[in-house]
């Protein structure tokens, strides 16, 4: 939306909103930065975003509508994906004949608008709104997509109550036929719009149940029929090229989808349990870019080692952690910082979880013989410059990774261990040679993922016995050390005065928490660090080395996080004493 200097200046003065020697002093930072002037005043607090906004729509003469309180039809709403919604700030609101009001922060983006249109065949009426506004209307999506999902499940499943299958034949009729193939469809769908991360297909002895993995909790979603089993179990099977006639043996496979311009892949598995087949999928979300190791959690020293580590053209970064803590995330974060022109990265993997540009990704095999080391042993003949490695699961595995580390390459990779100290001695107990370790080892991250608290929260201090307790758990003192260094609380702050938040329950998000972001352990291998590998020491006197050098724990960097109001000193006992 372009506007003048001039206008907007005079505009504000007239109003009132913004006084001139503010705007003077915004206008020259504008003029030195090459920022336009509204977002200078936003950044130093003169308005709120929401008010220009608004200023932006009377002075262009745009209607400004607030969605605030409105429950807007499912069914136009839906007329613009949620993806689509979300990434684009644009909400359909008003659909009268051939005309679809939009509501926007930013009526610029004629991009959307021409998508939009293609898309409907309507004749598409930008609105300028709120952030506030568009928040609300994100959030009715899944509520109507619920309400639709219970009615297309009633109706088909009933509809396949009287159907008999026996052989194979009849089970792929039924697995094409319209019932399975909505039933299905609505729950990925849905799946997806909750934001799932994983889909359970449990049957029991009456029913089938539905479960959802939503920020790490699993959840109960629905109960269906047990007479939609067969159906439901055969339709996936078809989608992820099974085999449909196999019900005693497990089964995997894998299929993606299309929704509203996002591409996701369903990783199946299938397990025979006593009651018949039980299903679970994991959602992966193909893209992959945009992410920051800022975004992701990492914060002060250890953000400053991870990017001095990826600054190296050789040596082994690694990181560590159940499955499930986020490593696959943090590695393609540092693919996608490097990921430039004059690199080449190359990748072998299990699976191919996120698609990424410009990197060749390969997918192991074991069953016809592909292996991490043999393709490890043929992608170091490719002339790469970076290599990361899904998981290193063995010694031949490890010692290839090491190799080629040592031969000029830098390589990424994973451990299961449960801590970054834990790492060496892993890799010792698989039979590498403690001066190949200290040869090649940059960077060891440990890591685990906690719930992030909602913006509506409840604000509390520590009492004298809460805060007795966090020094039995953490070295309270480090983590307050770090707070001040990064200048997250005052210089004169201690734990008394230092506020916590604890979920508050609401309609939209009934645990108080939405999303995840990691808590994480930055070891660097120095000098000391090396001479105590070398000595043999244990991974307990690598890790109290490590935190006389600064390290913060996976613990202190949860609760450094929780008193930012992040999330919970709570969720992060959870997580940590998982």
């Amino acid at each position: 939306m372009y506007i003048s200097d001039t206008h907007l200046k005079s505009f504000l003065a007239d109003a009132g909103l913004v006084s001139q020697k503010d705007f003077d002093a915004a206008e020259a930072e504008a003029k030195e930065s090459k920022q336009p002037v509204g977002d200078i005043l936003i950044a130093k607090n003169a308005i709120g975003e929401d008010e220009l906004r608004r200023t932006y729509a009377y002075i262009l003469g745009i209607p400004f509508v607030s969605l605030a309180g409105t429950t807007i039809k499912y069914e136009t709403l839906s007329l613009i994906p949620e993806p689509v919604a979300r990434r684009n700030n644009i909400i359909a609101y008003n659909h009268r004949g051939d005309e679809l009001e939009v509501a926007m922060l930013d009526t610029d983006d004629l991009a959307a608008i021409d998508f939009i249109k293609k898309k409907t065949h309507l004749k598409v009426m930008p609105r300028l709104t709120d952030a506030a506004s568009v928040k609300l209307a994100l959030k009715q999506y899944q509520q109507g997509l619920k309400d639709n999902l219970g009615d297309v499940i009633e109706r088909e499943t009933a509809a396949l109550e009287k159907t008999v299958v026996e052989g194979e034949k009849e089970l792929r009729e039924v697995a094409e036929g319209v019932p399975a193939v909505r039933i299905v469809d609505t729950l990925l769908r849905h799946a997806n719009a909750q934001g799932a991360s994983d889909i359970h297909i449990e049957p029991l002895e009456d029913s089938l149940l539905i479960r959802y993995r939503i920020d790490g909790i699993l959840h109960d979603a629905m109960e269906l029929p047990k007479h939609a089993a067969a159906a439901i179990t055969a339709r996936i099977k078809v989608l992820a090229n099974m085999r449909l006639d196999e019900h005693r043996l497990p089964q995997d496979g894998r299929f993606g989808t299309e929704s509203g311009g996002e591409r996701v892949s369903f990783r199946v598995s299938i397990l025979p349990t006593y009651f018949g087949e039980k299903i679970v999928m994991r959602l992966l979300r193909d893209s992959i870019s945009g992410f920051t190791l800022e975004s992701i959690g990492f914060h002060g020293a250890g953000l400053e080692r991870m990017h001095d580590a990826m600054k190296k053209t050789t040596g082994m970064v690694l990181t560590t952690g159940p499955t499930g803590a986020g490593k696959s995330t943090t590695l393609y974060t540092l693919l996608d910082i490097i990921n430039t022109p004059d690199l080449n990265i190359s990748t072998v993997e299990d699976p191919i979880e996120y698609q990424m540009p410009r990197v060749n990704q390969t997918q192991v095999r074991p069953e016809i013989g592909f292996t991490f080391a043999n393709g490890l042993r043929t992608l170091v003949r490719q002339d790469p410059d970076v290599i990361m490695v899904g998981e290193i699961r063995d010694k031949e595995t490890a010692s290839l990774a090491i190799n080629a580390s040592l031969t000029g390459h830098l390589v990424l990779s994973t451990l299961h261990t449960n801590s970054a100290a834990g790492a060496v001695a892993r890799l010792l107990d698989m039979g590498i040679e403690p001066f190949l370790l200290v040869s090649t080892l940059r960077v060891i991250i440990g890591q685990r993922l906690v719930r992030r608290l909602t913006a509506d929260r409840e604000k509390y201090e520590l009492s004298r016995d809460e805060q007795a307790q966090l020094e039995n758990v953490v070295d309270a003192g480090q983590v307050l050390k770090a707070l001040k260094e990064e200048k997250a609380v005052q210089k004169d702050a201690t734990w008394k005065n230092i506020p916590f938040y604890k979920p508050k329950e609401n309609g939209q998000t009934p645990s108080g928490y939405s999303g995840r972001m990691g808590i994480y352990e930055v070891l660097p291998v120095t000098s000391t660090i090396k001479e105590l590998i070398l000595a043999g020491a244990t991974g307990d006197k690598i890790e109290e080395q490590a935190r006389k050098e600064g390290m913060l724990t996976m613990s202190e960097d949860g609760i450094f996080k929780a008193a930012q109001g992040v999330t919970t000193i709570e969720e992060v006992l959870r997580v940590i004493t998982e």
